[in-house]
């Protein structure tokens, strides 16, 4: 049987923590910026943990 391989697509936009869950950055900053809060792209900047639904699809596409 064939090694698996890893989505690199998956690979660059998430990271396992220590747990096994999966870290990621939010989505709406890469433009149209003047439009939202100054608040509310800091809190954009903070990663946050995938939902439980995601984390089994995510877990699928990066193996190692």
């Amino acid at each position: 049987m064939p090694k698996m391989k890893t989505n690199k697509g998956a690979a660059k936009r998430f990271r396992k923590t220590g747990t096994g869950k999966i870290r990621r950055n939010c989505a709406f900053t890469s433009h149209i910026l003047t439009n939202k809060t100054t608040k509310r792209k800091r809190n954009l900047r903070k990663s946050s943990i995938a939902s439980p639904g995601d984390t089994k699809r995510i877990k699928a596409l990066m193996p190692y």
